[in-house]
């Protein structure tokens, strides 16, 4: 667990040697983990209402709300590392940005089969949605496996991969839905999924980053201008962002790419790539608890423009970065200070093969769709029961996650 990576300094003239940074592995398998939770539990009837998204038009937002700006701010805690060791490892920049790119279509494309998976339609294509959706998936597991270096079996492995690309190709161009009025159309766009989110959110993060990563505080700076858009936005005090499409504006309204920005700032102060002095682990808790503090307090003050998740305020994102900073910083002190990592083994799968477990309660979803199985939508569905049924799918579901990693399937994007 205190395996090391070396990243190059800013100059790119010397290089450090940075210790993996173990708590932000394990705030991912945990973030995952309430993500399998929750969405299990959306379908559950009769709970309190802070077991639910809170609607558009309540302000207020709950821990279920929390989920995906977690995800957004782990996110933006990877980027400098993968990007700095990358780049160690590659100098060019060039292939830098081809890396980028292709991550962010390969994070689209996922999103969107996900997205319109349930609006195909059977008469146009020829195949049920359900059916679909599994091949496209299929097809995405096929291509973006990890698999082995072995020469022996390096044709078998670029035909699987071949088969992949094919068949997701295959599925997009036999892809029709029934629009509203009536009339065939092809894969909509409007709402990417979470993962196409990420994909959009990764990309301006990544941007903002490379253009100007040889300033310390340049990630603090382009949280303050993301936050200040989307507060801007928020109050229709700025208008340029409304309606433009994030493959022309990844920013959105400023609300993802803030949280993003906030994870890099956090990652700036406890993951050093840039060998400067090192700062004792006092200053470093010092400094991100201060930053979480504050985002609270700015979240506190900026209530009067609403707190929700469905309009993206700044509220919702400050309140959700000062959790997310302050978790870390604990998990930072347990994990990779104290080194008590045992309690955190069931979701070590997640945190590690993040995409595969996340796909899996769809291939679930889709085949048991696809079979017409329905029985958990008619039973063990409310109040405690179905919290119990959550809990065993969940743990179902990192249980599957564990045994397909050990069995080298492993997704990598």
């Amino acid at each position: 667990m205190s395996l090391a990576v070396e990243v190059p300094s800013t100059s790119m003239a010397s290089s450090v040697r940075v210790d993996r940074v173990v708590s932000i592995d394990i705030f991912r398998g945990l973030t995952m983990t309430l993500m399998i939770f929750v969405n299990e539990l959306a379908e559950v009837k009769g709970l309190p209402w802070w077991n639910y998204h809170a609607l558009a038009k309540v302000d207020a937002m709950t821990y279920v709300d929390m989920v995906f700006p977690a995800f957004l701010f782990i996110l933006g805690m990877t980027i400098p590392i993968a990007l700095e060791h990358r780049l160690r490892k590659n100098p060019s920049v060039p292939a830098l940005w081809l890396h980028v790119i292709l991550r962010t279509i390969a994070l689209v494309v996922i999103g969107l089969i996900l997205a319109n998976a349930e609006f195909g339609s059977r008469s146009l294509m020829g195949i049920g949605p359900m059916v679909w959706t599994i091949l496209a998936l299929a097809g995405a597991v096929l291509y973006w496996n990890v698999y082995g270096r072995s020469a022996r079996y390096q044709t078998l492995f670029r035909l699987l991969r071949f088969s992949g690309i094919a068949l997701m190709v295959a599925m997009f161009a036999i892809f029709r839905r029934t629009t509203p009025d009536g009339h065939a159309a092809w894969i909509s766009t409007s709402y990417p999924e979470i993962l196409g989110l990420l994909g959009w959110t990764y990309l301006a993060t990544v941007f903002l980053y490379l253009a100007t990563r040889r300033w310390r505080w340049a990630p603090l700076v382009w949280f303050i201008a993301m936050t200040a858009l989307c507060a801007g936005s928020t109050g229709n005090w700025i208008t340029f962002p409304h309606g433009l499409p994030l493959y022309l504006w990844p920013f959105g309204n400023g609300a993802m790419a803030s949280i993003a920005l906030a994870g890099v700032v956090i990652s700036g102060i406890f993951v050093d790539t840039r060998g400067g002095k090192q700062a004792t682990l006092q200053h470093k808790s010092a400094m991100a608890i201060s930053f979480g503090v504050l985002t609270l307090l700015l979240g506190w003050l900026l209530t009067p423009l609403g707190i929700s998740k469905i309009r993206a305020t700044p509220t919702w994102c400050l309140y959700s970065i000062g959790c997310s900073v302050l978790l870390f910083t604990l998990l930072f002190w347990v994990c990779d200070v104290r080194r008590a990592v045992r309690w955190a083994a069931f979701s070590r799968p997640a945190g590690e093969n993040t995409l595969l477990t996340y796909l899996l309660p769809d291939f679930y979803f889709f085949i048991a769709s696809a079979c017409g199985f329905t029985y958990f939508s008619k039973h063990a569905n409310i109040g405690l029961p179905g919290v119990l049924r959550c809990m065993i799918f969940t743990a179902l579901i990192l249980a599957l996650s564990a045994l397909l990693t050990r069995l080298k399937l492993r997704l990598q994007i």
